[in-house]
């Protein structure tokens, strides 16, 4: 499968080479789509110099750009990322084989036997920015679920989403997979995008994966039905009863791990009853990472008596006044918008206006307000003493995840093998006629 042949193709041509293509991933066994993941593994590490090289060439051209820090760390590929791409598709090998399953079973009054039984979706479409180990997730998680997958990387990771679409096909094929069950739209082209939006019953589902102004679009314009994956602004509240310790900890990480990550902390909020015992010690560990503070009123008061109590104008301590803009911004990036409330239903009250539905998490000792905060918030994934950072289905023991979902049909939080199936009916008769 060469450049020349995707260029010479239209997006409609590839998707119904990969409709194809899904007809016969149908009929596979568990075994020999564990067979081809484990190739493709393999030939993610046999080729990761060449993988890196690609790589490095769209890092290079996004530096040129002036792409910002948070979009060059989702950009960047190096050995240990591409070793992390072939070991999450050898966990989705140890999962279970999700087609196939019985999900319900029942005789009915005519004496039909029926069964309900997992089935792949069929052509699933996914359309993302900047992130080429996408690719590799996506791939393998279609060719465990039985699905051909058509996929259309953002123009930034085009080098690097095409040689590991080329060589993950490659693998996959040498495998016993049928030819075109993974394909890359390689243009650059945006309008690819919405060509590929508009395949009604060739492509089964689309999956957007980015930017909020990503999503949006593909929600709006799209006439293959959507699993819409949502941006994070997620939030941490620290409630009066908060072991400081463990609040300061929580926060630093949920802000800190990865600041281009959707399940990274955006907002803190605080009671104001302990604002100004806490806040001092956790601005400081923040200013260690050098992370600016958007501050409402309060906590800038803290903020300014800090800087002041150090006795120097660059105490590393850097803050604004916080704007309503701040209160529903994804950041992905050093900075975080910190607020003082009173109390839980406040906290739940904010998180509901501006979050995403996401990951919202509260640091506290008191179970009631744990128990009111985890039925008060709407979100995919709502924690008690713990960071959001663990939003992602590597750590829910899904495996690789192709995205997490702030929708509440189909498919919420992070999503893999099983919002990848449908089902069929299946029932065994005897002869039975209908009168």
């Amino acid at each position: 499968m060469t450049d020349q042949m995707c260029m010479a193709e239209s997006v409609r041509d590839i998707a119904l080479a990969a409709k194809a293509a899904a007809q016969k991933l149908a009929t596979t066994s568990g075994v020999e789509r564990n067979a081809a993941l484990d190739a493709m593994a393999r030939a993610l590490r046999e080729h990761t110099g060449e993988i890196v090289a690609e790589n490095e060439a769209d890092m290079d051209a996004a530096r040129r750009a002036n792409t910002s820090e948070s979009l060059l760390d989702r950009l960047m590929l190096d050995a240990s990322r591409i070793e992390a791409m072939a070991a999450a598709l050898e966990d989705l090998m140890r999962l279970p084989d999700p087609l196939g399953a019985v999900q319900m079973q029942r005789e009915l009054e005519s004496g039909i036997d029926l069964k309900r039984v997992s089935v792949p979706l069929g052509v699933v479409g996914m359309v993302y920015e900047a992130r080429p180990n996408v690719t590799a997730d996506a791939a393998g998680i279609c060719i465990k679920t039985g699905n051909a997958c058509v996929l259309r990387g953002g123009s930034l990771a085009a080098r690097s989403n095409a040689i590991i679409a080329h060589v993950l096909h490659d693998a996959a094929i040498g495998a016993g997979m049928p030819a075109n069950c993974i394909r890359a739209i390689e243009t650059t082209d945006r309008a690819a995008t919405d060509e590929l939006m508009a395949l009604h019953g060739i492509v089964d589902v689309l999956i957007p994966r980015g930017g909020a102004g990503l999503i949006r679009h593909c929600v709006e314009h799209s006439k293959v039905p959507v699993i819409e994956t949502g941006t994070g602004n997620c939030h941490v509240y620290v409630h009066e009863s908060a072991d400081s310790a463990m609040a300061r900890a929580i926060v630093l990480n949920a802000k800190c791990r990865r600041y281009g990550v959707c399940n990274a902390a955006e907002t803190l909020l605080v009671d104001r009853s302990i604002a100004h015992d806490f806040l001092p010690g956790l601005f400081t560990a923040l200013a260690n990472e050098n992370v600016l503070l958007h501050c409402d009123r309060e906590s800038y008061d803290c903020a300014v008596q800090l800087r002041d109590a150090d006795g120097r104008a660059d105490a590393g301590i850097r803050f604004v006044e916080a704007t309503d803009d701040d209160w529903a911004t994804e950041y992905l990036a050093p900075e975080i918008a910190v607020k003082c409330v009173e109390g839980v239903d406040e906290a739940i009250e904010h998180i509901n206006r501006y979050g995403t539905m996401h990951s919202e998490a509260i640091v506290a000792t008191d179970e009631n307000a744990a128990n009111r905060f985890t039925a008060g918030v709407d979100a995919a994934a709502v924690y008690v003493n713990a960071s959001t950072a663990f939003t992602d289905g590597g750590e829910f023991g899904m495996g690789a995840e192709i995205g997490i979902s702030t929708q509440k049909l189909h498919a919420r939080g992070p999503f893999a093998l099983e919002a990848l199936t449908s089902y069929k009916y299946v029932l065994n008769g005897s002869g039975q006629v209908r009168a």
